[in-house]
């Protein structure tokens, strides 16, 4: 796209996508860039859809003249039989969470891994790669592994709940990285491998503010490990805190999720976006939604009394 457009629509095609903050995000930067940007999330479940409506979604967006979609969970794999085109990286992943429509045509990318990638190099800039444990082996856990070992990950540990699971994608992760190591894992084997690995990343439920806790025995992290997180709400979960208390270099949750939204709006528009700009309207974002679940806490304590 020209950096000379005039105005660009996008939106947000999954299920309960309306709390999210990749809009406001888009806007501010373009804002501050002198550029018109309107970005719209198109919840499934508002519009009483099944993920499989995607492909219409797609049809009716270039129609209404979007410029573009991201897409986001349940539609990441079914949208594919509906892209006229896709990046290698997501056509390697089988995943797409951003869609270009260009001269009619529907293009893929994925700037989930992308993301991650970014914000590792980043947020963690000196972190060893020889030899990373990654918890969690689902969608967003299978984008973290890629860009892990895009980065240089020479072995990997993959730990899921699901042993299946993690066969599975330590079998298709090791066919797109053959001198990588990908192991797969349980819970179990944590105490055997983390004294052998130079980093966690964690990529489970565990920590938002529905699911909270810690994915792992925190004793089994030491001061050389580096910790980073995807889980951004809260931005300081248990796990970055604790990790940070004990002397770890910490990568939280908010990184990757400024980092893919600053790829798709670099996609979108043309335009790079300024990353530390985004962030700190990123991190504001955070601090409203966390004051107004502390005064509804507040309220509703004294409404008990």
């Amino acid at each position: 796209m020209s950096n000379r457009a005039e105005s660009v629509l996008v939106g947000l095609i999954g299920e309960g996508v309306m709390p999210s903050l990749t809009p406001p995000m888009h806007e501010r930067e373009a804002d501050v860039q002198g550029l018109r940007l309107l970005y719209r999330p198109i919840d499934l479940l508002d519009l009483a859809l099944p993920a499989a409506a995607v492909g219409d979604l797609l049809t009716a967006a270039q129609r209404m003249g979007f410029n573009g979609l991201n897409i986001t969970h349940p539609c990441k794999q079914l949208v594919l039989e509906h892209l006229d085109e896709i990046s290698d990286d997501a056509r390697r992943l089988g995943a797409v969470n951003t869609v270009l429509i260009q001269d009619g045509r529907f293009i893929g990318h994925n700037t989930d891994f992308s993301g991650f990638g970014a914000a590792l190099t980043s947020g963690l800039p000196d972190a060893k790669l020889n030899r990373v444990v990654q918890l969690g082996a689902g969608g967003a856990g299978s984008a973290v592994a890629y860009a892990l070992l895009k980065a240089g990950v020479k072995q990997l540990d993959l730990v899921d709940m699901d042993p299946t699971r993690a066969a599975e994608r330590a079998t298709e992760l090791g066919e797109l990285f053959p001198v990588a190591t990908i192991t797969p894992r349980t819970p179990t084997d944590l105490p055997e491998i983390m004294p052998l690995a130079d980093g966690l990343v964690h990529c489970t439920p565990i920590g938002m503010a529905a699911h909270p806790g810690l994915p792992l025995d925190i004793d089994l992290l030491e001061p050389r490990h580096w910790v980073a997180d995807i889980v951004y709400r809260p931005i300081d979960t248990r796990l970055v805190r604790e990790a940070r208390d004990k002397g770890c270099d910490v990568l939280d949750g908010g990184r990757m999720a400024v980092g893919q939204a600053a790829d798709a709006f670099q996609l979108f528009t043309g335009r790079d976006a300024d990353r530390d700009r985004m962030r700190a309207h990123f991190l504001e974002l955070i601090a409203v939604e966390d004051a107004a679940t502390e005064l509804s806490a507040t309220a509703l304590a004294k409404a008990a009394h």
